[in-house]
């Protein structure tokens, strides 16, 4: 099992025993989800996918569905059209509320429930079922997956949203909506009830974190303006009356849904979503939320914190190392012909966990078939977040289990920053590293298992939407 699946059982494990909050009932079939069920995922920029817990369970959207609807009416509109018909500002109110701007009639945002349904009837099309079927393409290509409806919790809808069709008649009598308000509400409550599963809901998160290209499908969405513009409105308004605080806790763009959903996304690293039906006061997932606030303090993910990266991380990968000491050429013919066996990663700048996510996926695809000898050279990493340091060992600690000896050359600044496993040899530079590795290949000594910990001559440590 990879690092970051580990982290999120871990987190899962400990956050399965929270409870309070109470399912959604207000849409009677809503009231029939488990309250035990709890799922999360994380998709990367690089495509990888990672889940723990309920993870492939389908719910429906409900608004969560909000902000990529609102990315193909921006598209259909642009910025300037899409904000003459609906606000950005946050309304500071539940999600229900009457949050309409005096004499225009214009919604607060697009993420409270009166501008997602001015939103929906902003998506061009010919008729309801062409608009019903736009939205549905367009929210499968974020998710990299045909979706469909769950037909008894439309039905549900339907039958109870008389304050959804009240706001819509609101804002058809102050002219902020020209299509007929049952036929729009109709459309929305379709929206709503698309089935989705969490890990569904990290691959359409982490869409929006890769400025619109669809990191597993590598389908371009939506254009990286939209993305950017949705991701700020997401951040500002995604968490209705909660937003300010949500901002300064967690620090992520995201959007919570009265099914249980929650999604926030790391723009640039990746998109992560929860499931979890039981809401707190503000209708946000109460497990979710805490979920993602733990991992944010844990891998330092609040957006005012990430610094610049303006260099890749994993700066070399390749079997066939070899060092500048001398060697008989016996010996050289010895070590050309077990080049695979010794193979040299190397890293640069700040681990934080994007960066050690790609570090650690560069390993798993460099590491030979056969037990061998891994270089790590981390020379040129200047630091490591805890959260960060602990994925880093338990990810070396599991290819040394498959047999494989971890060698690494770093700083002693670095090393002391990391904890939790100590069977690696240290050295203070990548040659003494690669010809101790060369030594060991020499003198027979060929991993076979998983070998025990050991010193070394350095510092040891111990883990598409368009129209």
């Amino acid at each position: 099992m990879d690092p970051v699946t580990k982290a999120l059982d871990e987190l899962h494990r400990r956050i399965s025993g929270l409870k309070g909050g109470e399912v959604a009932s207000y849409i009677p079939k809503l009231a029939q989800a488990d309250p035990e069920d709890f799922g999360i995922a994380i998709t990367s920029m690089g495509g990888r996918r990672y889940q723990a817990g309920k993870a492939d369970t389908e719910f429906t959207i409900q608004s969560v569905s909000k902000p990529f609807v609102y990315a193909l009416a921006l598209t259909d509109l642009g910025p300037d059209e899409m904000l003459r018909r609906v606000g950005a500002e946050p309304s500071g109110e539940a999600f229900n509320a009457i949050s309409l701007e005096p004499g225009t009639g214009r919604p607060a945002n697009p993420m409270v429930n009166a501008g997602a349904i001015a939103t929906t009837a902003l998506v061009s099309a010919a008729d309801p079922e062409a608009r019903s079927a736009r939205i549905l393409d367009c929210l499968s290509a974020f998710a990299g997956r045909r979706l469909g409806y769950d037909e008894e919790v439309y039905a549900s809808e339907v039958a109870t949203g008389d304050r959804n069709r009240a706001l819509a008649y609101l804002m058809r009598a102050a002219g902020s909506l020209s299509e007929d308000p049952y036929a729009v509400t109709a459309t929305y409550f379709r929206q709503c009830s698309v089935l989705v599963t969490a890990a569904d809901l990290a691959v359409m998160a982490a869409t929006l974190g890769n400025g619109g290209r669809n990191p597993v499908t590598g389908e371009r969405v939506v254009e990286r303006s939209v993305a950017v513009r949705t991701l700020a409105v997401m951040a500002t308004c995604g968490m209705y009356d909660g937003a300010g605080e949500w901002l300064l806790s967690v620090g992520l763009p995201a959007k919570s849904g009265v099914s249980g959903g929650l999604i926030a996304v790391g723009p640039g690293r990746f998109g992560v979503a929860v499931y979890s039906p039981p809401l707190d006061a503000a209708g946000n997932s109460v497990r979710g939320v805490a979920a993602l606030t733990a991992m944010s303090e844990r891998l330092a993910l609040h957006l005012m914190h990430v610094p610049v990266h303006l260099t890749a991380t994993v700066t070399d990968t390749g079997h066939g190392a070899r060092s500048s000491r001398a060697r008989s050429p016996e010996e050289s013919a010895l070590l050309n012909a077990s080049s695979r066996r010794i193979v040299v990663v190397g890293a640069q700048g700040e681990l934080e966990f994007t960066e050690t996510e790609q570090l650690l996926g560069a390993v798993e695809g460099a590491v030979p078939e056969p037990p061998g000898w891994l270089v790590l050279d981390l020379m040129a990493v200047t630091g490591i977040r805890p959260g960060s340091a602990a994925m880093l060992a338990a990810g070396l600690a599991d290819v040394a289990r498959r047999g494989h000896r971890i060698v690494v050359a770093a700083q002693e600044p670095f090393l002391a920053g990391v904890g939790g496993y100590s069977g690696w040899r240290a050295f203070a530079g990548r040659d003494d590293a690669v010809a101790w590795c060369e030594d060991q290949l020499l003198a027979g000594e060929l991993p076979v298992g998983p070998p025990a910990a050991e010193g070394g001559s350095g510092p040891s440590a111990g883990a598409g939407c368009g129209p």
